[in-house]
């Protein structure tokens, strides 16, 4: 019987790779790149044999012409390279993951398949820093957080029990770290709605996650130049008290908000959560610890990292 021996939840941006010399808060942003590589330590300690990414993508996988709730890959995986991030084939194990989504299955979450999957910073983030320097194949497993309608909070914790429950049908007596990637609050300069766009900018966002398939670098540098001149909207005491939840081992009451309810508390950019509310359903929502977090304006995000490590892991 496999089993998971330690979740890991970690906010993502690439402006982290590209914009370093732009922060101006130095400390902060220092003491959020040690808790990304004190979750790596724990992740090492714990020696997993594979590690289950939960992640977003933000249209470099994905586009208008189909994305589903929820998308394991099963095959090639292959990471976009965008802002310094991995890029081209990464290590997999391809027969558990078919395994895991076949258990999924029987479980009850309906999850896409994708036999050659790219993934962008919302997977490769954490490849490069939660998982550096380890030799571990990922299973990423995309959710949906930006193209409305977006899965309920309450069917990704589901999703989450079941991984556990799939996790322990496997057999091969593997250890399996699960990670988060996303997150903490945030608000994208994209459209409210994609089917309402309302100005350039948005009609061409709208317009390259439509039709980017097979062609998304040639939208990247105008997509990149509209993240990086926007505003940044963080919701610190939003963030400190999802953390406190985590450390408590409370965030299943997450899992009755709606969109519009997160949206509020966290912006367009806390829709990433789920990630996080995923990987602590998979770990029984056990109470975990708070390694950092740091409000970063420079980065458009609030950043923080959280360990959970079950009964018997230290």
């Amino acid at each position: 019987m496999s089993d998971i021996v330690v979740g890991v939840g970690a906010s993502h941006s690439t402006l982290m790779n590209t914009h370093w010399d732009k922060v101006v808060h130095t400390g902060r942003a220092e003491r959020f790149r040690d808790a990304l590589g004190e979750a790596r330590d724990a992740v090492a300690a714990a020696e997993p044999d594979i590690a289950i990414i939960i992640g977003s993508n933000h249209f470099r996988g994905f586009w208008l012409d189909m994305i589903p709730p929820f998308t394991l890959g099963v095959g090639e995986v292959l990471g976009a390279g965008e802002a310094k991030t991995p890029k081209g084939p990464q290590r997999t194990d391809q027969e558990f993951a078919r395994s895991l989504a076949q258990q999924l299955i029987e479980a009850g979450t309906e999850v896409a398949i994708s036999a050659r999957l790219q993934i962008d910073h919302g997977q490769t983030h954490a490849i490069q820093y939660l998982l550096s320097g380890l030799e571990i194949p990922v299973v990423p497993l995309v959710i949906n957080v930006f193209a409305a309608p977006l899965p309920r909070l309450d069917r990704c914790v589901q999703l989450g029990r079941n991984i556990a429950d799939a996790v322990r049908a496997i057999g091969g007596d593997r250890k399996v770290a699960v990670l988060a990637s996303g997150g903490l609050s945030h608000q994208l300069p994209w459209p409210a709605d994609w089917r309402d766009p309302h100005g350039d900018d948005e009609e061409f966002l709208v317009e390259a996650w439509l039709n980017g398939r097979g062609d998304w670098e040639r939208y990247d540098q105008r997509r990149r130049e509209i993240i990086t001149a926007a505003r940044p909207v963080l919701f610190p005491e939003f963030d400190e008290r999802f953390l406190a939840d985590l450390e408590k081992g409370e965030l299943a009451r997450y899992g009755t908000f709606t969109s519009e309810d997160l949206e509020k508390l966290a912006g367009n950019g806390g829709q990433e959560l789920r990630t996080w509310l995923t990987m602590a359903a998979a770990l029984d929502f056990a109470p975990g610890r708070n390694l950092a977090y740091s409000p970063m304006p420079e980065w458009l995000t609030g950043m923080g990292v959280g360990v959970i490590e079950p009964a018997g892991v230290s």
